[in-house]
């Protein structure tokens, strides 16, 4: 589909960059209704991976909206673009605002992956807080052969929205592949959201997502994390470079 917001190429990747969420539902719900194609939210941690893995690379360049969701990406672009005005829109913002807007246009969605406990709340609290309108789900524990099934169940419950929650580079795949048998519909990989959502992990405080220091809040959190943000020195060289 022909994608009429202007992109920006950030290390070799084409963003849609947006200066708040109003301007982004727009893009995406033209006339109340979605797009069709794939949508992934890419932070540093991504743009480095890409740069090492074959497959994630070919997976994010075939994707038809990629956004930045990170705020080393937004702080990338606005400096390689100084007229560019563009804020951070969290994913997991992002997934709430169009499942309420879902809920107020009547599309229907599809939800995958989590836990079944978590999934089932979630579609409760969708229900309940927004009258989305769910019209099928799949936990993340399926079996290889049970993909082809589930795509099949996909298509044939004309779902328009489908989010998948499993992790990159599991999510990308399932969406490439499940594309192929439904194309009619805007997909979105979205982690670990469903978590959030039904409170089962905590997000950083406002403040701090403000701030851009949600890394930090998490990394204080989650020590163990801490290898996988020393690996994020080398994306910081790239940006002081100008290398982008």
């Amino acid at each position: 589909m022909e994608t009429d917001k202007p992109r920006y190429r950030l290390r070799g990747v084409d963003l849609h960059a947006f200066n708040d969420m109003a301007s982004f539902l727009q893009f995406l719900l033209p006339d109340g209704k979605p797009r069709s194609g794939t949508l992934i939210a890419m932070n540093a941690e991504k743009m480095l991976t890409l740069e090492e893995d074959a497959q994630l690379r070919t997976l994010i360049a075939e994707a038809e909206f990629k956004y930045p969701d990170g705020i080393s990406v937004v702080r990338s672009l606005r400096k390689k673009y100084p007229q560019l005005q563009v804020n951070r829109i969290a994913g997991a913002d992002l997934w709430e605002a169009l499942m309420e807007q879902a809920g107020r246009n009547d599309i229907p969605v599809f939800l995958i992956g989590g836990r079944q406990t978590v999934l089932e709340e979630t579609c409760e609290k969708l229900r309940r807080q927004w009258n989305v309108n769910i019209v099928g789900s799949q936990n993340g524990y399926f079996a290889p052969e049970d993909r082809e099934s589930l795509f099949a169940r996909i298509a044939a419950s004309g779902a328009q929205i489908v989010t998948v929650a499993q992790g990159s580079p599991r999510q990308e795949l399932l969406m490439r592949d499940c594309r192929a048998h439904w194309p009619h519909a805007l997909y979105m990989g979205v982690g670990g959201t469903y978590d959030v959502f039904t409170g089962h992990v905590k997000r950083a405080p406002v403040w701090w997502q403000k701030s851009g220091l949600e890394w930090l809040y998490r990394l204080i959190r989650q020590p163990s994390r801490l290898r996988r943000q020393l690996k994020l020195l080398k994306y910081l060289r790239y940006h002081w470079r100008g290398d982008l």
